[in-house]
């Protein structure tokens, strides 16, 4: 690749910056943040190895349609469990089925009005962005709602008492909450340009393409990331007012700790409390 200077340089200077990198951000978190260093440090070890993986998937998926499929199938799924893992308090079809539905009519419309050539790699490539950029907005909007729910409980019942269906009440603390997942794709798009020269198009441009033609790109994945998450969230919000498929909270560790250590309740137990 030192040949073909539109491409950054992936020579040994590049692995030294990486090994570099890794170990100054596994410090900074560290130490001011306290993140394991050894979280910073498997995420960077297990990037590269799923990105050499998916390189070579994607070298041979490429070639059918039908490989192509089960190719995007396992990647939901991925998206789905982490979601699931992350948000801690939805069955999983909850987070599927919003995702679900942000992606598959975007996806639709792309193909239905040209945009999105109908070949493999042009699949992998939109498809992988907006699961990605889905999922994000998923788990951001499902643990803020959890959380919210938890503290405010009391303006939900009185609301109810105030003659609210159940529905409606819980609408009044999720949806401006939930919003705030729409916020850095917001801020992105505003700031595109000026702040920021997102990856796909930088990408292009490394890659060969026009700046004009990279701009068009990129305003495409921005607009329709926007519109995927959107819908995606507010599924999510719905489902989540309307107690669909929502189930109690894991207990901590600390809590899980707390119980077994406490001594077991019995008749005696109870005698001395009543001493």
């Amino acid at each position: 690749m030192d040949g073909n200077h539109s491409l950054l340089n992936t020579g040994t200077g590049m692995w030294i910056m990486l090994a570099l990198l890794a170990a100054a951000t596994a410090v900074v978190a560290s130490r001011f943040l306290m993140l394991p260093a050894r979280a910073i440090l498997l995420a960077v070890v297990r990037a590269l190895a799923q990105m050499i993986l998916v390189a070579l998937l994607i070298s041979q998926v490429s070639r059918s349609a039908a490989l192509t499929a089960e190719f995007l199938v396992p990647m939901f799924a991925i998206a789905t469990l982490t979601s699931t893992r992350r948000i801690g308090t939805l069955s999983w079809w909850v987070p599927a089925a919003a995702m679900a539905g942000g992606v598959l009519p975007v996806l639709a419309l792309m193909i239905a009005f040209g945009v999105l050539p109908f070949s493999p790699l042009a699949m992998i490539a939109i498809a992988g962005q907006l699961f990605g950029g889905a999922m994000s907005a998923v788990n951001l909007a499902g643990r803020r709602l959890h959380q919210e729910m938890e503290r405010r409980t009391g303006e939900v019942e009185a609301a109810l008492a105030l003659g609210f269906r159940m529905r409606d009440a819980r609408s009044l603390v999720a949806r401006p909450v939930a919003a705030e997942a729409l916020l850095p794709g917001l801020d992105q798009t505003r700031a595109v340009g000026t702040l920021t020269l997102p990856g796909a198009f930088v990408g292009l441009v490394l890659g060969g393409a026009s700046p004009l033609e990279a701009g068009l790109v990129q305003l495409i994945v921005l607009v329709n990331l926007m519109a995927v998450q959107a819908v995606a969230v507010s599924l999510l919000a719905e489902l989540i007012d309307r107690r669909v498929g929502v189930r109690a909270a894991p207990a901590s560790r600390a809590a899980r700790s707390a119980r077994r250590s406490a001594p077991p309740a019995g008749p005696r137990a109870a005698r001395n409390s009543a001493r």
